[in-house]
């Protein structure tokens, strides 16, 4: 019971909605029609030293330490996956061993870490003692496909979520069509804008700090060595990825997800270029520590 409490999973209450599609049905309806637009930043009028848009910095912040012995690791879960956000998606595709069978699934704790060499960073829930197909599969072939997911097909993809028997594949339910790879042996999702395929690099395991010597976690990092974009997804220079084609989805808290139509762009500043400027100049003072903003 101890052990229970203290890893919290049955607090998690995946599907928060007693009746989803009841509730879905009160919201508005989901716009096709929505295109990717430019707006101005959210003070155009901001200048250096300014700081906050708002005097957000009076609220009081609230203290948590997340080794507390009674606060179960599910809270942490909670907290970060609605705190670190929007996250991207990885969906990612591998097959077993022996090439027969098939996996397909989207994770939110994956990122791009670094471009030379192009490396991606994976994280699965449990450890290598029960792991996931795509685990057991990233391990054994030591290969994969990582598929961005867009708007065009989000259900399809969520559904790759569903939690199929060992060795079911959930292309079949997610109704996505496979291409065949150029490198790898994992084939990438056709509807996919962009796709890359890649080989494991390395992996590591995550032991819990509440419950000892409990496996939580296994990270890899995975390298690209090829990479897919539709045509029609290519700026001009044929070095961007247009996101008014690629319509990318976000990962935020509980079943939430997000979707990018609103955009700005902001300069980066260049620290000879601005302090040209002599009011900006005497900003650049050494920071002392321990000093009070």
């Amino acid at each position: 019971m101890a052990e229970r409490k203290l890893d919290g999973e049955a607090e998690i209450k995946r599907n928060p909605h007693p009746d989803f599609k009841k509730v879905e049905a009160s919201r508005p309806v989901f716009s096709s029609t929505s295109k990717v637009h430019f707006v101005q930043t959210p003070k155009p009028d901001w200048t250096p030293g300014a700081g906050s848009n708002t005097s957000a910095a009076d609220i009081p912040h609230r203290e948590i330490d997340p080794y507390a012995t009674d606060r179960p690791a599910v809270h942490n879960y909670k907290l970060l996956i609605s705190g670190i956000a929007p996250r991207p998606i990885g969906f990612v595709s591998t097959v077993d061993e022996k090439g027969e069978s098939t996996n397909l699934a989207p994770f939110s704790y994956f990122n791009l870490v670094n471009h030379d060499p192009p490396l991606f960073v994976l994280g699965f829930s449990g450890g290598f003692d029960r792991p996931k197909d795509s685990l057991k599969n990233l391990v054994a072939t030591k290969e994969c496909v990582l598929n961005i997911i867009s708007e065009d097909f989000i259900e399809a993809a969520n559904y790759c979520s569903l939690n199929a028997p060992a060795g079911i594949s959930e292309w079949g339910f997610a109704g996505l069509h496979p291409a065949k790879s150029s490198v790898v042996k994992p084939d990438r999702v056709k509807e996919a804008v962009f796709s890359i395929e890649a080989v494991l690099v390395e992996t590591r395991e995550w032991e819990s700090k509440a419950v000892p010597r409990k496996k939580t976690g296994v990270m890899a990092v995975v390298e690209g060595v090829k990479f897919w974009v539709r045509e029609d997804a290519l700026d001009e220079t044929g070095l961007l990825i247009k996101p008014e084609v690629l319509r990318p989805v976000c990962r935020l808290g509980g079943i939430m997800y997000g979707r990018v139509t609103e955009l700005f762009e902001l300069p980066r500043p260049m620290f000879e270029e601005i302090t040209k400027d002599e009011e900006v100049a005497k900003l650049a003072k050494p920071k002392v520590e321990g000093q009070l903003e």
